[in-house]
């Protein structure tokens, strides 16, 4: 057999799908090395490349707009109706394309989290189409009603396509999907010497008092800097590039090419630096938890209306972290005293499976081995 090829398609949607994906595709590369990998994305390079370490192809091709945001909490509903609508009309051109490039470069197997059409690309194209995630698009939009309902069911179709999902911790049913394996939490393991780490930076405060500040890709429209004046013995960190300079904060995408270290930071992540941390502040988002969970750092989040997965989120990090949940008021309004609170214990007993990228790699391999098209 030649080597193995996965076509690995991933929502167009924030950094959290890439994320999740991305930690699956590493998976793979390792357990295979002479695995080709092709990712199917508009993520940028640099997100990727920070955890698959070993070379792929980009592609970039968005199938799917998940919601249009101008920032981690705002959506723009008329415009992602609009999107969709238009990827509907045009999905017979981009799903030929799709199929002849698959043809083209032998590809094995179709990997998705979670584009639609990726699941008919993989049927047309006659190879075995996975997926994964905690939620489908239809869920989100049918939430929404009105024109949505019809996107929702043009969705679930697609679905009803997908030959397996991989459905991770804090889903709902997915019932679209006729064929579901449960699995773990997935995400990225620290990879810097943790006493290195904190030299290089400058960390000088115990765990208890460092603080990650991390709110995806899309961040927020305006993070309270102005908070950390009360907190002056406490070391703040954040990727924000937009971020100030303050004696108390850390600001990684500007800081880490000023690092005098052996060490190369150029790929760091947030989840490096989690286990120095004694809180991670957050918005829900599904690959910060799992990876903060996977790690048992307490996660202090962000409420969010209007976006069905966030409930689904927030239930999860309630059972299975130490946490506490914020209103909007509480993070933008206030002086951020809930730092110095007690946080809540998790209300279940029992932990989740933390090896969810290690399982699904596994069994993608096993799949392409046992039925790839080469």
């Amino acid at each position: 057999m030649s080597r193995p090829t996965f076509y690995i398609a991933i929502t167009n949607h924030g950094f959290g799908h890439a994320v999740r994906a991305a930690s699956v595709a590493a998976q793979i590369q390792q357990l295979c090395p002479d695995s080709l990998l092709i990712l199917v994305t508009t993520a940028p390079r640099w997100l990727l490349e920070s955890y698959i370490e070993g070379d792929f192809i980009l592609r970039p091709r968005a199938f799917d707009v998940g919601v249009i945001q101008p920032d981690s909490l705002t959506m723009d509903k008329a415009a992602t109706l609009e999107k969709l609508q238009e990827i509907r009309k045009n999905q017979n051109s981009i799903i030929a394309g799709e199929v002849n490039f698959i043809r083209q470069n032998r590809v094995d197997l179709v990997f998705a989290d979670i584009p639609p059409l990726a699941a008919s690309i993989a049927k047309i194209a006659g190879i075995p189409g996975y997926m994964m995630s905690n939620f489908g698009w239809d869920f989100i939009y049918r939430d929404w009603g009105g024109d949505f309902i019809e996107i929702a069911d043009w969705v679930g179709d697609c679905f009803s396509q997908c030959d397996g999902l991989f459905r991770l911790p804090f889903n709902e049913g997915m019932s679209a999907f006729p064929n579901i394996i449960d699995v773990g939490l997935t995400g990225g393991n620290p990879r810097y010497d943790l006493d290195t780490l904190k030299e290089d930076f400058r960390i000088n405060t115990a765990s208890e008092k460092t603080i990650l500040l991390t709110f995806g890709g899309l961040s927020l429209a305006r993070i309270p800097y102005e908070n950390l004046q009360y907190f002056p013995d406490f070391t703040f960190i954040t990727f924000d590039k937009k971020a100030p300079e303050l004696p108390n904060l850390i600001a990684v995408s500007t800081q880490k090419n000023q690092v005098k270290s052996s060490t190369d930071y150029t790929h760091i992540r947030p989840v490096d630096f989690m286990p120095i941390c004694g809180r991670v502040v957050s918005k829900p988002g599904f690959s910060t938890y799992s990876e903060a969970i996977r790690l048992n750092i307490p996660i202090v989040s962000l409420s969010r209306d209007g976006f069905a997965e966030a409930q689904l989120l927030l239930t999860g990090l309630q059972n299975y972290s130490y946490h506490q949940i914020l209103s909007s008021a509480e993070f933008f309004e206030s002086n951020w005293q809930f730092l110095k609170q007690p946080l809540n214990p998790p209300c279940l007993s029992e932990s989740l499976d933390t090896t969810g990228s290690e399982t699904i790699a596994k069994m993608l391999l096993n799949a392409v081995t046992n039925g790839g098209n080469n």
